[in-house]
């Protein structure tokens, strides 16, 4: 490799007048203040933890910087003695990503406090409880054949139709055994949890240790479909079912928001899990509170530029007051199936589970009677 123009310069360099103006002194520590960190080199070396990789990318520029730099905000939200409730909003194609695990080790872990998630990655979680895979594919499949098979594409990731099918119906016919009349999707979710026992599955694992799951679109998803056809049987049948009602689940998480004393939170991608959550904190004026998310961080791959709320900055979540005037928050724009195992790997490895106390939730109906840390039982 030649030498740098810094390591050997030419005579003609060295001997050219500098064709700027001097800067004033004040220009000058200005100056000095500007260019006072320098970009380091990414150091990769054999051994490295993905905590390490994930800090050194912190000290390189772009995306890689941005992930750094939501590493630091989930070291700062996880060392709070305030405990700040942490809310995990989820969308996209993550079970089908091959997240699964990582999803439901931040929940085993004591991570997560509450998720908030599309109703598809409840049901593909849910479908692989039962049994079903998801099988590698191709974007460049020939899709009518895909269809005369009865196979599912997602993007590279195959999924059995006929299993989705199967896995449809039991959703409905687990709301046949709950009480009839309007019910809140946490609710439901935690019933449906205590129907599976994998201890792979998200869903079982959250009915196990009281984590609360909301869906607010629950209905636009496979179990919609599996609701949809209990609600017909009873119907016909002339019998009462059960039915989602939304703004109690709106009324159930703002409850959470407002006995919290902090709250942070981690967005996958984006979608209406991150605006449910936004506005939880934005509700609690209805119990005359004035709150923002102390801690937030987001990746996704959604663009700012068309003003959608997925790429929507949390920075302009600050002026609606979703996002605290003093909050600590970061996004990086990576896809999810890259950017979240590594920063899971990072906090498993900086903060070793559990971080803090676990929460307990004691519900009475629709009504949250008590939220408390294992050392305040």
């Amino acid at each position: 490799m030649p030498p740098s123009r810094r390591q050997d310069p030419r005579p003609d360099e060295t001997d050219s007048p500098n064709p700027y103006p001097p800067l004033s002194p004040e220009q000058a520590k200005a100056k000095k203040r500007v260019l006072k960190r320098p970009v380091r080199a990414a150091d990769v070396r054999s051994g490295m933890t993905v905590a390490d990789l994930v800090e050194a990318m912190g000290e390189m520029s772009i995306q890689a910087r941005n992930l750094g730099t939501c590493a630091r905000v989930l070291t700062a939200m996880y060392d709070d003695r305030g405990r700040p409730t942490v809310f995990l909003g989820l969308a996209g194609p993550l079970i089908a990503a091959g997240l699964r695990k990582v999803i439901r080790d931040l929940v085993v872990g004591g991570y997560v406090d509450v998720v908030v998630s599309t109703g598809a990655i409840l049901y593909q979680d849910v479908y692989q409880a039962r049994g079903f895979r998801h099988w590698r594919g191709t974007p460049a499949a020939d899709d009518v054949a895909l269809r005369d098979l009865r196979i599912d594409r997602i993007y590279d990731t195959y999924v059995d139709e006929e299993a989705f099918w199967q896995t449809d119906r039991w959703c409905g016919r687990v709301a046949d055994e709950m009480e009839p009349g309007t019910t809140s999707s946490r609710a439901y979710l935690d019933v449906l949890g205590s129907k599976l026992s994998d201890p792979d599955s998200i869903v079982h694992q959250c009915h196990r240790l009281g984590v609360p799951i909301f869906s607010p679109a629950l209905n636009d998803s496979s179990i919609g479909i599996g609701l949809t056809e209990h609600y017909h049987r009873c119907r016909r049948e002339g019998r009462p079912g059960i039915a989602i009602d939304s703004i109690r689940d709106n009324y159930e998480l703002t409850q959470i928001v407002v006995a919290s004393r902090k709250t942070a939170a981690i967005y996958v991608a984006g979608g209406v899990p991150k605006n449910y959550i936004n506005d939880s904190v934005v509700s609690a004026y209805i119990f005359g509170e004035e709150r923002g998310h102390d801690y937030a961080i987001q990746v996704t791959t959604a663009v700012t530029q068309d003003g959608g709320l997925s790429g929507s900055t949390l920075g302009e979540a600050q002026s609606w007051g979703k996002i605290d005037r003093k909050a600590r928050f970061a996004m990086a724009w990576v896809e999810p199936s890259v950017s979240l195992p590594m920063l899971a790997g990072y906090v498993f490895d900086r903060h070793p589970a559990p971080p803090r106390p676990r929460l307990h939730f004691e519900w009475d109906g629709d009504r949250l009677v008590s939220m408390k840390a294992e050392k305040e039982r």
